[in-house]
């Protein structure tokens, strides 16, 4: 059975290289780059990232995988199963909120900084911002991450902010799910696993609860010291998690 990998919206399929031999010994894993992400080609206006998905499936002759997505990875495969129930055997969303999701409260520190600089074509500060948003997060400094996977990230997230990815694909994306995902978590009907970091940002712990409770028979999975990415964090107890949940799954 086919396992995909989609990345979260300011990494690459790269992010999945601590995963990635452990998952080839059970299962065909694929990962791929979003347009405007890693050897992709660049965008040049609005996208709806799961028709990409979809198209590069049909690619590949895959009718039926398991999907495994994270952050907005996990949004539009979470949106294609929708519009597709039949294609996934299972669905992993990992530090995802489902599309319609309303943020409550504070936003990210760093945040409005962090569009600044992209809106102004600062580079170098808005990729080191995203990066204190989502690597770091809410309750750690620099310092306190393992420094050569934050220098990987940065290096990663270089290439969507050098070439204004969100800004031109993803600021106001295509054809977004009319009613929203968020309000539709009941249709889901193959086996979902929920996976968060805890030092995520309270909201997207809070979106967790939501997709755990509202998914028919989904499971939830917190992973103690990991912020927003924790494959790319934890790789080997992530793996531990996601195996356990696909082998129950078979």
């Amino acid at each position: 059975m086919p396992l995909v990998l989609s990345h979260a919206a300011f990494l690459d399929g790269r992010m999945f290289d601590g995963i990635w031999e452990p998952l080839a010994q059970t299962f065909r894993v694929i990962r791929y780059d979003m347009r405007g992400f890693g050897q992709s080609s660049d965008v040049h206006g609005p996208l709806a990232r799961r028709d990409d998905l979809n198209r590069l499936l049909k690619h590949l002759d895959i009718t039926r995988a398991h999907l495994v997505g994270c952050s907005n990875g996990g949004e539009l495969m979470l949106d294609l199963v929708l519009e597709q129930p039949d294609l996934a055997a299972s669905l992993t969303l990992v530090d995802s909120t489902p599309s319609g999701f309303q943020m409550q409260g504070d936003p990210p520190r760093y945040i409005n900084e962090m569009f600044e600089a992209l809106k102004t074509g600062d580079v170098k500060r808005g990729n080191e911002l995203q990066i204190r948003i989502w690597i770091d997060g809410e309750f750690r400094e620099p310092e306190q991450i393992n420094s050569s996977l934050r220098e990987k990230a940065l290096a990663m997230n270089y290439l969507p902010v050098s070439r204004k990815t969100f800004l031109i694909a993803d600021m106001q994306p295509l054809n977004p799910l009319d009613p929203p995902t968020v309000t539709r978590l009941g249709e889901v009907g193959c086996p979902t696993l929920v996976v968060v970091g805890a030092l995520d940002h309270p909201e997207t712990l809070r979106a967790a609860d939501i997709l755990s409770q509202k998914i028919p028979n989904a499971r939830k999975v917190i992973m103690d010291g990991t912020g927003h990415v924790p494959s790319y964090e934890q790789p080997e107890k992530f793996v531990m998690h996601l195996l356990e949940f696909l082998h129950g799954v078979a």
